[in-house]
């Protein structure tokens, strides 16, 4: 079948009208520090049956509906862009950062999977009526995915939070974003068998226990014996083909691959494109510069395509049930903030930080709106439950970033860092390794302070080699928590700047050690907060390095504040 010369005007009308209106919308959201996607969103509700459908019902059914054969271009370009979309969310998820970190994030994760996981499906389960259950030969289906939308994380949302409040390389930042990847690989694994067993495609023939296994098999092919083949092939491509073009068709290739086969056997391809990016996600040769590429490439383009199309399946207004969201939204914050919470003071963190925790976990943005579409698409759930799902997703989102700010302002004490600066604790250096800079800011702390050395530079060496602490603006910060009474710090200069691995990329020209006590940990997040806010200005950061010695450091400093 062929699309005529007026399908396609209408075709690349339509996909002109919806990035439009999803870059509009977005960068008015982004005006107001929300998330784009939430604009883009906002914008398919215009552009549906909500609004624009309602006022010019013509014009609608023509940019949208009345050609099956532009329809199904459509499905098929969104398609495409949600299966690019997890193939980034599983790159941007680091393995290994999730063994180095140890036990807090997985016991964060279990109870933030956990605890609304439960919640949801008891609920559900025990009363289906007033959860929409259309269905009730689905009925333990429908509750197992009532449970998993309670339960997932928004990953990419929660890391722009982080960023955007200045925690991300912190402790407690490291642990959301380690615990969000979990919560997010688990509902992934969840909801893939769901669909697997709803029989979502029937040609096959595949029976529900061989799908499980084909699944199980794929997961564990791809992380145990296609892993180092995937990075084989992209170093080969980054040596013999162009560059960065041949890397990025074959980062492309193995995820459609991946996506294929998951479809095949009867799970949503966006599945195999998830565990191929998580396969591929820590190959040396995935370079920032190609990860930015890819990022930019699909969240600017495929990515607004299928949120705005969100908003043009279902009248929000007409199927909007006042109890039904409300019964969504409460179930998600009790679940959630009571799992992430307990997870979080469980292990280690004391009540405010476990607070920012829980909130920083609840937003469920971008991966909520992608389960509910696709289990409408289904037919798992109704229109009803449907908007009632993407508006939860909103309302958590938005909720975020405020409220984990609330208790980061909440856990602010006196001590600032002018306070704590003395003359003999800056340094002037030109020294281009950081292991050595590190360990001579530790000396320097521990021959003013009586703190053994050794001790020291092994907890600041072991918390810098879990994920580096170079921030934005040339400012590093690396830190470490010890039994002491009180915080201490010792400011290096480095002209030239020496490598962090800063968000940014920029070489750190301000490195400030910071020692803070261990059974006070709310400490070492506000002045890590207070630093970065403080230094947040370029300007601020060259006077600093232009000073003459360290009594103009510390004047300097104390202008700030």
């Amino acid at each position: 079948m062929q699309m005529s010369s007026n399908e396609i005007t209408i075709f690349l009308v339509s996909i002109s009208i919806i990035l439009l209106f999803a870059r509009g919308f977005g960068e008015l959201l982004r005006l107001i520090k929300q998330p784009i996607v939430i604009g883009e969103i906002i914008a398919g509700i215009f552009l549906g049956p909500t609004i624009f459908g309602k006022i010019f019902p013509e014009s609608y059914n023509l940019l949208f509906h009345q050609s099956q054969t532009v329809s199904i271009a459509l499905h098929g370009l969104t398609t495409l862009g949600v299966v690019m979309l997890l193939l980034i969310t599983g790159i941007e998820i680091d393995i290994s950062l999730m063994i180095k970190q140890g036990k807090k994030p997985f016991l964060i994760s279990l109870f933030g999977v956990l605890f609304p996981f439960l919640i949801g499906f008891f609920a559900s389960y025990f009363f289906p009526k007033n959860f929409g259950l259309i269905n009730s030969e689905m009925h333990l289906i429908y509750s197992l995915f009532i449970g998993t939308a309670l339960s997932v994380t928004a990953l990419p949302v929660v890391a722009r939070t982080l960023m955007e409040l200045n925690i991300f390389k912190s402790e407690i930042g490291s642990s959301i974003i380690t615990a969000a990847m979990l919560i997010d690989l688990i509902g992934w694994l969840i909801f893939s068998v769901l669909l697997g067993i709803i029989g979502k495609t029937h040609s096959q023939n595949f029976e529900v226990y061989e799908i499980i296994v084909y699944l199980i098999f794929f997961a564990l092919a791809v992380f145990f014996l296609f892993r180092k083949l995937f990075d084989y092939i992209l170093g080969f491509s980054n040596k013999y083909l162009s560059n960065p073009g041949g890397l990025l068709n074959i980062i492309f290739i193995l995820g459609f691959l991946g996506a294929a086969f998951t479809e095949y056997i009867g799970i949503h391809a966006i599945f195999g494109a998830f565990i191929v990016g998580i396969a591929i996600g820590d190959s040396g040769y995935l370079k920032e510069n190609i990860r930015e590429i890819l990022n930019q490439f699909i969240t600017n383009i495929f990515a607004p395509l299928f949120f705005v199309t969100v908003g043009l399946k279902i009248n929000f207004i007409d199927n909007f049930d006042l109890l039904l969201v409300i019964m969504f939204i409460s179930l998600s914050i009790a679940g959630k903030i009571t799992g992430a919470f307990l997870g979080g003071y469980l292990s280690g963190f004391n009540k405010n930080d476990s607070f920012i925790i829980a909130f920083g976990l609840n937003a469920h943005g971008t991966i909520e709106l992608i389960l509910g579409t696709i289990a409408y698409e289904s037919g798992l759930i109704n229109e009803k439950v449907f908007v009632a799902l993407i508006i939860m997703a909103i309302v958590t989102t938005l909720s975020s970033a405020p409220l984990m700010s609330l208790f980061i302002k909440k856990a602010q004490t006196i001590i600032k860092l002018s306070n704590l600066i003395k003359p003999e604790n800056i340094i002037f250096t030109d020294i281009n390794d950081k292991e050595e800079l590190i360990k001579i800011l530790c000396k320097n702390i521990s021959q003013y302070n009586g703190i053994d050395f050794q001790n020291l530079f092994k907890r600041v060496l072991e918390r810098e080699k879990l994920i580096s602490t170079g921030l934005e603006n040339s400012i590093a910060i690396p830190h470490a928590r010890l039994k002491i009474k009180k915080p201490l710090a010792a400011i290096a200069i480095h002209k030239q700047g020496l490598d962090f691995d800063s968000i940014d990329k920029l070489p750190a020209k301000i490195i400030i050690l910071l020692i803070t006590p261990e059974d006070n940990p709310e400490i070492q997040l506000e002045l890590i907060s207070e630093i970065a806010m403080k230094f947040g200005n370029k300007k601020v950061v060259e006077d600093l390095v232009s000073a003459k010695d360290s009594k103009d450091v510390i004047y300097k400093i104390k202008q700030l504040y």
